[in-house]
Order: C-alpha cells, then sequence, then structure tokens
C-alpha cells in the first residue's frame, strides 16, 4: 500500500486574525506579498481549496502571511511615528479602534 506525504496545511489561520480582519486590505495582501488575487487569499482563509475541498495555508504561506503582516506593521508604526515628535505614545486602552466600547461609554 502506497503512503502519499501531505503537506500540513493550516485551515484555522482566519481566527488567528479576527482581530484584523475587518481592518486590513487583504486584496493589496494577496497582491502584493503573494502575487495572487484576492479570491485566492478568501479562499485561504476560509480553508477552502480552490475546487471547494478542503484547504488553508502551508507552512511556508503562514511564513510569507507573517512576514506581510510584520512588513504591514513596520510600515504603519513609521506612519504613526512621522505624526509627532514622540517616538513612542502609549495609551490607556488596549484598543482605540471605534467599533471596539470604551470602558467610558
Amino acid at each position: 500500500m502506497e503512503t502519499l506525504a501531505k503537506e500540513s496545511i493550516d485551515s484555522k489561520v482566519k481566527q488567528k486574525l479576527e482581530d484584523i480582519l475587518l481592518i486590513v486590505s487583504w486584496r493589496e495582501i494577496a497582491r502584493g506579498y503573494f502575487g495572487k488575487s484576492s479570491s485566492w487569499l478568501y479562499h485561504k482563509l476560509d480553508g477552502i481549496d480552490g475546487n471547494g475541498g478542503v484547504g488553508g495555508f502551508s507552512e511556508e504561506e503562514k511564513t510569507q502571511l507573517q512576514g506581510a503582516l510584520y512588513d504591514l506593521s513596520r510600515r504603519i508604526r513609521q506612519c504613526a511615528d512621522s505624526l509627532t515628535d514622540k517616538d513612542e505614545l502609549y495609551f490607556d486602552s488596549p484598543s482605540l479602534i471605534a467599533s471596539e466600547p470604551s470602558p467610558t461609554r
């Protein structure tokens, strides 16, 4: 009986990205960092392959996505830092996203 070596696929990446799913342009991530279409990335995030079967991210793709998010976070940090003379600002609230209720609302 022949056994096939199957590449490890992670179909739970979307759950790990839940906090940023609605604020990141996944189309730009797909095009700029993977050279793929947005539908390709959305299929990956939804854990399906192009034919509707089970899919997800390979370890190499997860590493590539991680690098893209690190690059994007570095670029956001540089933009934020350029707004003031201060190197870093610290906020009492863990999130300043308007859609999340603040403790004082």
